[in-house]
């Protein structure tokens, strides 16, 4: 980069300093990321919807599955419930004995 005074003394004399780089004319193009050929839109709608039947399926049997194990959970936690409500009352029953 030139010193400003230079600059300046340049531009009072009429000569115009440019400090951008000359534009080259051999610019690589790039790709619309458009395909080059016209893609058929019954086939690859027909895929989509065969891929997302089959996605959906899939999660009906995951929805499924998850379904039964919080059935199995619930079942579980009802059992631990009733067993801690049982051991309270035993408790209780020991203690009223003691007094």
């Amino acid at each position: 980069m030139q010193p400003l005074r230079a600059t300046v003394a340049r531009l009072q004399e009429g000569v115009w300093v440019s400090a951008m780089a000359p534009r080259t004319k051999d610019k690589v193009k790039r790709s619309t990321g458009r395909p080059k050929e016209p893609v058929k839109p019954a086939s690859s709608t027909d895929a989509r919807i065969k891929a997302l039947e089959q996605e959906r399926d899939g999660l009906k049997g995951e929805l499924d599955a998850a379904r039964q194990r919080i059935a199995a959970l619930e079942e579980s936690r009802s059992a631990v419930a009733s067993r801690i409500d049982w051991v309270i009352e035993s408790l209780n029953g020991v203690v009223d004995r003691g007094d």
